[in-house]
């Protein structure tokens, strides 16, 4: 027997435990199945209704969908009115059943019942798909001009519903929305305005959240499409009907909190924000009646808020004037000051939206005269908004950790260079009490902050001291090499306050604030002997912005310090146990730095310092930590080269000793010459000041470089005055390049101009035809050209004058007729003439003596012959194709034959070149391959890939090895797909590389 819907809901209410529910509805829904297998229709409409209990419980209830399906072909009432019940809500659009409802919905809405006609138009206004759209809009369009409301309002939300999934028969029912403006019943005059909002919102009309950018028609400003016109010209009527609203007396049947219909003032409020975005006669249409809404709705009740708010959006939205946008901002400020977080939520992220928006149009810079009017609009509305900077500021301290977010992101909108001061000290004040993990981002934006808005050096110093005094331990390491390149670029006067400033803060601190600390140990090392200085600083009197009081002025003193009293500092901070490892290595970078800036000290009490600070550099020579051994390895050898004490090492324990510093003094006696304690005392000097301008401009001509390598990869175009990184030379069958070539390449004979060679060692060099001895050859060309090593044919001897060019890292020459090899060069191996001898190779040896000018053609010949015709080794050629650069990360490919007897296998060098101004983090490069390719791919060398150009950037490289199964009659093709974090934002890109040599790979 069937249970009663009561009956199972008790049932379900009575079970104590999840696993008792689950036992009733599988018992029930067996039930239901019996019932639906034997078809039993007294039955089903109470099986129906059962099932959309379980729906709401989360239960499976698909397979009563075609029960629903059966109700609704019903022709009682009851048993429809649960069908179409069960069909809107155990049915979707994607349902392949919902195509058997067509023809009853299309029975129902020619129904004389008009509680069935509801029923469908309800149905397809949830439900309908882009099929049955087409087919029902006929019957929906009788009901529009019915004489019902009740079927009227519900024709409307069918039709937008149909409109929405056939965009193509808005035009067709254009004028029948039109006509429905003119309704009495207020229902109806709500979804007739949400019909047309919806409309808009599909035609491109624009509005808060929803712009819809056209393709190519919408270039044209004076373009309007039929629909849109077709309602601007209704622009009118609107206003009429938001004014009547706004005079109606009280109506019991539309009053809401003594607010005559809320809701259609909101839809109707809506609908012009949409008609009145980049339009200026509608726009000036409805200001009268958006400063009446404005200022004559009741904000005691929450419908009078919500009319005030949608009334703000569109005031913003419109192309209002400066009066408007001032009271839409006041209006808001109001909201500022409500007890319920919600209207304070709303306010604060209306007010960083409008602010925001403002900004934006001022730094695109937009001119004429809409243009011009935004930005003024904008500034207004900034400048209005400074008179609730306090209330916006008292939102930080909110317990709601939402609002304080939100009023967080509005103060960074409402810096200016006149408030920065203040402003800045509340962000500070908040940075102490806002959660950990918000701490980096806000350091920051407080960066940027202090950049762009700073009044003075000295503030900005101290600002950036206070923040890292705060969340030293939190903020990025951009913040603290910014501090670093703030103080690096200041006055001497500067840099003595900022050193003295960050050795008191590192005494104080427990050792937590790694920020902090590494920027505290590099000022000291650097600055060392500012702090053996006294330092003073009285700054000159000001007067508050009201003009009532002058400030007192805060004079900074501090005393000087004794060497000892700073190693000692610096050495506690170094010996806490909480100090982490990279603040230990940058200590003893500043224990040797110190060593120079202390060494000209002659008391005793100074050189035991000098001592302490030699026996700290080398505390960890036998460290764990490999960085800290190594750097207080080299350290103590830079210490004693400055010193000019000479190191020494033995080698295989027995034998001479070797200087390490590459031999005695300048007369033979021992220990260091001149040159080498002049290089140690450089290096440990000073670092030389960062030019911001230069490493810009240096970052993009570097960038241009890469982009003009993409664009041109043939090394024998002469077209180009810029060339990448050579490319291989073709095969016999191609014809070989000339030494015609060569001339296009180094300036035809002329004068000479530089030309990029191939990279060696990972390092790219130029060729200068000038800087080269007059008695080259052309062996050392094709040499440079073709990435090859220097010619196995002897030189000419130095006394004939020959151009042989000296290596100042090879060995003296060795007696030997062996042939030379440059092991960091990718060349092929060459087969050594028997005539040459065969002694053993040396790696180190200088190249041997030329021979005649006979044997220098020959050599030209075999250098030149084409990979395929040597015997074994890699190839010397190197191709260079230009993957892809977006949004900052440009990819590069470094192609090199491994093997010259299989010229299908191919070696793909990609390196990932980081331009923009951040690291990008999370790199991930997947690679597609054709069939007839194989592809192995290694892991890269990092994910993180740092900014190119920096000092200590490495570069990022991964490798992969294909093999062309098909090569000679289809080319290398990769399909690339890259993704990576850039400033918080996670960026994929999909490309297609194919821009390989044709034959070759």
């Amino acid at each position: 027997m069937s249970l009663k819907l009561r009956d199972l809901i008790r049932q379900v209410r009575a079970c104590k435990t999840a696993a008792e529910e689950r036992a009733v509805i599988a018992k029930e829904s067996a039930m239901i199945r019996t019932a639906i297998r034997e078809e039993q229709e007294q039955y089903r409409h109470r099986n129906v209704a059962k099932l959309l209990f379980m729906h709401m419980l989360g239960y499976p209830t698909h397979f009563g969908q075609l029960e629903c399906m059966k109700l609704v072909a019903s022709p009682h009432f009851p048993e429809k009115r649960i069908g179409y019940l069960g069909m809107m809500l155990l049915l979707s659009e994607q349902a392949d059943v919902l195509m058997l409802a067509t023809n009853s919905l299309k029975n129902d809405l020619n129904s004389d019942n008009r509680f069935i006609a509801g029923l469908a138009l309800c149905a397809i206004g949830n439900l309908a798909t882009a099929d049955m759209s087409r087919d029902l809009a006929p019957e929906v369009d009788k009901h529009l001009s019915s004489s019902q409301p009740y079927l009227r309002k519900k024709a409307c939300l069918a039709m937008a519903r149909c409109l929405t999934k056939c965009s193509d028969m808005v035009e067709d029912f254009v004028e029948r929305v039109v006509g429905l403006l003119n309704d009495r019943s207020h229902g109806v005059l709500i979804t007739v305005v949400q019909l047309m909002t919806r409309v808009l919102v599909m035609d491109g009309g624009g509005g808060d959240g929803d712009v819809y950018i056209m393709e190519e028609e919408e270039r044209d400003p004076d373009y309007e499409s039929p629909c849109r016109t077709a309602f601007l010209r209704l622009v009118p009527s609107l206003v009429k009907l938001l004014r009547n609203l706004l005079s109606m007396g009280y109506s019991p049947d539309h009053d809401v909190g003594g607010i005559s219909d809320p809701f259609l003032q909101v839809q109707l409020l809506t609908l012009l924000r949409l008609l009145g975005a980049n339009n200026v006669k509608a726009s000036e249409e409805m200001n009268d009646v958006l400063a009446q809404v404005a200022t004559n709705t009741e904000t005691s009740k929450n419908a009078g808020n919500a009319i005030l708010y949608e009334c703000v959006q569109t005031i913003m939205a419109v192309e209002s004037d400066d009066g408007l946008r001032v009271l839409a901002v006041n209006i808001l400020g109001r909201f500022l000051l409500n007890r319920d977080n919600n209207i304070r939520y709303v306010a604060l992220n209306t007010l960083a939206r409008c602010i925001a928006d403002g900004a934006q149009g001022m730094e695109e810079g937009e001119t004429g005269a809409v243009g011009g009017e935004e930005n003024n609009n904008a500034n207004t509305a900034a400048s209005a908004l400074q008179r609730h900077r306090t209330t916006v500021v008292d939102c930080l301290k909110d317990p709601d950790i939402s609002i304080r977010q939100r009023a967080l992101e509005l103060i960074y909108h409402l810096v200016n260079s006149s408030n920065v001061t203040n402003l800045t000290a509340e962000l500070l004040n908040y940075l102490v009490l806002c959660p950990r993990e918000h701490r980096a981002d806000i350091c920051t934006r407080i960066l940027r902050v202090v950049d762009k808005y700073s009044p003075d050096d000295r503030w900005r110093v101290d600002t950036l001291i206070t923040m890292l005094t705060i969340a030293g331990r939190e903020c990025a390491t951009n913040v603290q090499s910014s501090t670093v390149v703030y103080i690096s670029r200041s006055s001497e006067d500067l840099r003595a306050y900022s050193t003295h400033k960050l050795l008191k803060a590192m005494r104080d601190d427990d050792g937590s604030q790694r920020g902090l600390l590494n920027v505290g140990m590099w000022c000291v090392g650097e600055y060392g002997d500012l702090l053996l200085r006294p330092y003073s600083y009285h700054p000159p009197q000001t007067e508050e912005e009201d003009g009532d009081n002058a400030l007192q002025a805060v004079s900074v003193t501090f005393m000087a310090l004794e060497p000892a009293a700073v190693v000692s500092i610096v050495e506690e901070v170094m010996n806490r146990h909480t100090c982490p490892l990279e603040v230990k290595a940058r200590a003893l970078t500043c224990f040797a730095k110190l060593r120079e800036r202390f060494a000209n000290g002659d008391t005793a009490a100074e050189a035991a310092t000098l001592d302490k600070l030699s026996t700290l550099a080398r505390k960890h020579e036998g460290s764990h930590e490999l960085e800290l051994q190594l750097r207080s390895c080299e350290y103590g050898a830079l210490i004693d080269a400055m010193r000019g004490v000479s190191k020494k090492r033995v080698e295989n324990g027995v034998g001479g000793e070797e200087d390490i510093f590459g031999g005695g003094g300048e007369s033979g006696e021992s220990g260091v010459s001149d040159t080498v304690i002049s290089a140690a005392k450089e290096a440990l000097a000073r670092m030389p000041v960062v030019d911001i301008k230069l490493m810009q401009r240096k970052r993009e001509e570097r960038s241009g470089a890469m982009m003009m390598q993409g664009d041109s990869m043939d090394p024998f175009d002469g077209g180009s005055d810029e060339a990448g990184v050579v490319a291989a030379p073709v095969s016999s069958s191609g014809g070989e390049p000339s030494l015609l070539d060569l001339d296009d390449i180094f300036g035809g004979g002329g004068a000479p101009a530089p030309a990029p060679v191939a990279k060696q060692n990972g390092t790219s060099t130029l060729a200068s035809k000038a800087a080269e001895p007059a008695g080259q050859s052309d062996v050392d060309l094709l040499s440079d050209i073709f990435s090859a090593p220097p010619t196995q044919s002897p030189a000419p001897a130095p006394a004939v004058g020959g151009g042989g060019g000296f290596d100042i890292f090879s060995q003296p020459p060795v007696q030997s007729s062996s042939a030379a090899n440059d092991l960091f060069s990718p060349s092929p191996a060459t087969v050594i003439p028997s005539s040459m001898g065969g002694g053993v190779m040396d790696p180190f040896a200088a190249p041997t003596p030329a021979a005649p000018a006979q044997s220098q053609q020959q050599q030209v010949t075999t250098t030149v012959t084409p990979p395929a015709a040597t015997m074994g080794g890699s190839t010397s050629s190197e191709v260079t194709v230009q993957g892809f650069s977006h949004q900052g990360l440009t990819v590069t490919f470094q192609c090199t034959k491994p093997d010259t007897w299989n010229k299908q296998n191919s070696v793909l060098v990609a390196k990932f070149i980081n331009t923009t101004d951040a690291p990008l983090y999370g790199l991930h490069l997947q690679v597609a391959v054709p069939k007839y390719v194989t592809m192995e791919m290694k892991p890269p060398t990092s994910t993180t890939v740092p900014v190119t150009g920096g000092s200590s950037t490495k570069e990022v490289t991964q490798t992969i090895s294909v093999t062309n199964t098909m090569l000679g009659t289809k080319n290398l093709m990769l399909k690339l797909k890259a993704s990576f974090t850039s400033k918080g934002t996670k960026v994929e890109h999909m490309t297609t590389c194919s821009g390989f040599p044709g034959g070759q790979f």
